[in-house]
């Protein structure tokens, strides 16, 4: 994850019974989030405010505020914020656990300790590739 990705976590593993988790992410102007790559939870992106651009699989999918996107369990994603100005969406993870990385990146990024909770562990991901900020922006502009 980049370091200067903003997150809250709005619903914790423990609030669902491990069964789901929200995080309200702000990805900053002509950013990327996590390299390409994938695991086994499904995740949805709910654009709040911004654009982003997706690579799932193969294919692109720009989307702005109202607009989801969904990364199932083993896909090959990567997310892009192209723009001049910072995007907002909430990430919804199921099965939940991920959240935990969120709340460890926050505290580091604040010079704290994270909280108990969050020392749990976190699902596995698997790296495939580099950031995609580039190649998007030199695609589509």
């Amino acid at each position: 994850m980049p370091p200067d990705l903003r997150s809250t976590v709005l619903l914790r593993s423990e609030d669902s019974s491990g069964h789901v988790s929200v995080v309200e992410n702000i990805v900053p102007a002509r950013s990327a989030g996590p390299p390409l790559h994938r695991h086994d939870f499904d995740e949805a992106f709910y654009i709040l405010e911004g654009e982003l651009v997706f690579r799932i699989g193969d294919a692109l999918l720009a989307c702005t505020g109202g607009q989801l996107a969904f990364a199932p369990r083993g896909a090959a994603h990567a997310l892009v914020n192209r723009r001049d100005a910072p995007a907002r969406y909430l990430l919804v993870c199921t099965p939940a656990g991920f959240e935990r990385q969120f709340a460890r990146m926050a505290a580091q990024a604040h010079g704290t300790e994270p909280p108990p909770w969050a020392l749990q562990p976190i699902p596995e991901v698997v790296l495939l590739g580099a950031s995609i900020l580039r190649e998007i922006l030199d695609r589509v502009e």
